[in-house]
């Protein structure tokens, strides 16, 4: 599931081979453009391998690329966006919502439903939405398609798949075989990746005709010409066609045809590929190379052996290989996986193999939860953004399994750092209540599962469950004397109390939290955001040398340890502090770096927060149209978070500030213009304008000090009662 640029060039995850070597489909390209130019809706069926999403993917790339005539089409009728949604690897129906929500790099930290998400951002804009693979999820996609249509009218879809939505005012787009002479000009190409010349040779034409112009038969076929020549292939096919017709009668031919090809391409393996074949079925979208050696070692197949086997399965396209941000990976086609997975079915051994697929994903999550404090923390960012469609899987396989509740919960709880420092709370929530509504238990999973849980929850605004869930884990910890689990119950309290307005208990939790991690030896990222936490507290409490001095250790710490997450929290703080004596020009120094690293880890809560204060920065500097526009882009991304700075009157203060200042300056009038035009950003562009304020200022600088925070501070440790505001009770 990703986004793509103009140029084409990303390979969606059912291509098997790069846009910018496109064979044939010249007619077809066309007609596609012109069906987009009179429905909003058009949906391109065919056979699997037929070559529907790379058309569709063609095309969305062209009609999305810059004014200038691609493909004939007029430049005010183009999308000036497309996103393509993978959902060959989505299985269950409610993450179809999520899926498009991840495409379009959306971040939600509220409990909000993904659609209502999507609605929300979707608001006005115009955007080419490819669902691509959809066939198993008729349904939640009708649904998705008819709302999203209905409510915003800037937005066009494309679909691909192997039957129609069925909805009204769909246009069916149903794609055909290639012409005899496309087909052969493809089968010429991929030879040539072979390091084979075809020529004119007529066996070429009539393996062509044979393969019904199906282009993955053909690329199957082509791939077998580093060990045999077009006329050995021929001979072969006709044996195969002979012997195997595959599908039933009622099948169409060329659905028959297609499993024919896979069928011979299957055949001509040798009994170590069409193992491994079998056993790649196992993985969701990619795979890299030690996964594949783990999961599909044994019984037949060495482990030292997958390399070889996986090379000879990418030399016969029935593997591709994809450059990755993370490093070479794999990926089966659809059609190919199905095929290996009936297989892998009939042998017997599917049970063990998705077994080990989950042992393999639980311990890449708890790997990557150890790493998450180190160097490698980007890293680890990136490897768990390119294995989720697995780590779902195997999720889904503990949560569903009798003997698997421990596991899941255990792989939920690992996954902490991806849910709440990666911006995907939605999906984490929904892992995390699977996992704790299964059968009771107190294993330390469990607990786990609990105080993040809870976590989840303080972060989207959703105080009642946040604390239910940390209550029953500190009442089980205590029980059990798992003290590890009491000092992360207790820490998170102290959170929930901090953005509650809740202070002087918010720092006794926080102070006595920090005492047992340190009795228990516990040294994290958590634990350092304890610490944040705590200074944050100091610093709402008028005491800036303290908070200072506690987020200057943890900045040290991270620094030492290579920890990025944890110290743009700290940066927020001493950012604060900078701010509050005076110094703008280190207070926006400091916030910079924490909205870089922030936006880099897709932290929503963390980006926001720091806009927020460089508004107030901004308007220091003497700039107060820009604070203005700064505090439109904010106000447009924290829906996405939840309630407006947690509708605290501590966190709250700076925003007032910084708006009573703008609007004496600027007038009501264009301070609201300002604000309307910042909330017409999105976030990426919210966020580098943010980082790159380089324009001249309206005005002279405002004297270093001439905005005072005396008052504020006084405020600020007596904060107006708001019906926002929980106290101590409230806070657990």
């Amino acid at each position: 599931m990703r986004s793509h640029q103009p140029d084409g060039t990303e390979v969606n995850g059912n291509l098997s081979l790069e846009l910018d070597r496109f064979v044939g489909r010249r007619a077809e390209l066309s007609g596609l453009a012109r069906a987009l130019d009179t429905s909003r809706l058009v949906t391109v069926t065919g056979p699997g391998g037929i070559g529907k999403s790379r058309l569709a993917a063609r095309v969305a790339g062209g009609r999305c690329a810059p004014p200038d005539g691609v493909m004939g089409v007029p430049p005010l009728e183009r999308s000036r966006e497309w996103g393509s949604v993978e959902l060959a690897a989505v299985r269950d129906p409610e993450f179809v919502d999520h899926a498009v929500v991840e495409t379009l790099g959306l971040t939600d930290h509220t409990t909000r439903l993904p659609r209502e998400t999507l609605l929300s951002h979707l608001a006005g804009r115009r955007l080419l939405l490819v669902l691509d693979g959809f066939e198993h999820l008729v349904d939640a996609c009708a649904a998705l398609v008819v709302d999203l249509l209905g409510q915003v009218p800037g937005l066009a879809v494309l679909a691909v798949g192997r039957r129609p939505l069925a909805v009204a005012g769909e246009q069916v787009f149903a794609l055909g075989p290639l012409s005899e002479d496309e087909a052969v000009e493809l089968f010429g190409e991929r030879a040539g990746r072979q390091g084979a010349t075809t020529g004119d040779d007529p066996h070429v034409r009539e393996l062509c005709r044979r393969l019904d112009g199906i282009p993955l038969a053909i690329e199957l076929a082509a791939g077998r010409l580093g060990a045999l020549s077009p006329g050995q292939l021929l001979k072969r096919l006709d044996d195969r066609f002979r012997v195997l017709t595959g599908g039933g009668r009622d099948a169409l031919p060329r659905h028959r045809t297609l499993r024919t090809a896979i069928g011979w391409s299957h055949e001509l393996c040798t009994p170590e590929e069409r193992l491994l074949w079998s056993r790649l079925s196992v993985f969701a979208g990619q795979f890299d190379l030690e996964a594949a050696e783990y999961v599909c070692s044994g019984d037949g197949l060495h482990s030292d052996d997958v390399l070889d086997v996986l090379s000879a399965l990418l030399a016969q396209s029935v593997v591709a290989r994809e450059e990755t941000a993370t490093g070479v990976r794999y990926r089966m086609l659809d059609t190919v996986r199905a095929y290996g997975a009936e297989w892998l079915e009939a042998t017997g051994d599917a049970v063990r193999l998705r077994r080990r697929h989950r042992d393999w994903f639980v311990g890449l999550a708890t790997w990557c939860e150890l790493e998450w404090f180190s160097p490698r923390q980007n890293e680890v960012a990136a490897r768990i953004e390119a294995e989720l469609p697995n780590l779902r899987c195997a999720l889904e396989y503990c949560l569903t399994e009798p003997d698997g509740a421990e596991l899941g919960r255990h792989l939920a709880g690992s996954l902490w750092f991806c849910w709440v420092g990666c911006g995907r709370l939605s999906e984490g929530r929904h892992w995390l209540e699977r996992s704790v509504e299964l059968e009771p238990g107190h294993e330390p999973a469990r607990l786990k599962a609990l105080w993040v849980l809870g976590h989840v929850a303080i972060l989207q605004g959703d105080t009642v469950p946040a604390l239910a869930a940390l209550q029953e884990c500190r009442e089980e910890a205590e029980r059990s004397a798992s003290w590890t689990a009491v000092a992360y119950a207790e820490h998170r309290t102290g959170c929930l109390a901090l953005v509650s307005d809740d202070m002087p208990r918010a720092e006794r939790l926080l102070r006595s939290s920090l005492e047992r991690y340190q009795e228990i030896g516990e040294l994290n990222s958590n634990v350092l955001m304890a610490q944040v936490e705590l200074a944050m507290v100091r610093a709402f409490l008028g005491d800036l040398p303290d908070a200072v001095r506690l987020c200057e250790d943890v900045r040290q710490v991270c620094e030492d340890h290579g920890e990025r997450w944890a110290r743009s929290y700290a940066l927020y703080v001493l950012a604060y502090a900078a701010w509050s004596e005076g110094d703008a020009a280190r207070a926006r120094e400091l916030l910079t770096d924490c909205l870089a690293c922030a936006h880099a880890f897709r932290d929503l809560l963390g980006s926001v927060l720091s806009i927020e204060l460089l508004a107030l920065v901004t308007v220091i500097e003497g700039d107060p149209a820009e604070a203005a526009v700064l505090q439109g882009a904010a106000a447009a991304l924290w829906p996405s978070v939840g309630l407006p700075l947690f509708g605290s009157a501590y966190y709250n203060a700076p925003h007032e500030l910084c708006e009573r200042t703008a609007r004496e300056r600027l007038g009501g009038e264009r301070y609201e213009e300002c604000v309307r035009q910042g909330r017409a950003l999105g976030r990426d562009a919210a966020v580098s304008r943010a980082l790159g304020r380089a324009r001249p200022l309206e005005g002279p600088p405002a004297p270093r000090g001439s905005v005072r925070h005396t008052r504020m501070t006084l405020d600020m440790q007596q904060p107006a009662a708001s019906p926002t505001r929980k106290g101590g009770e409230t806070a657990g």
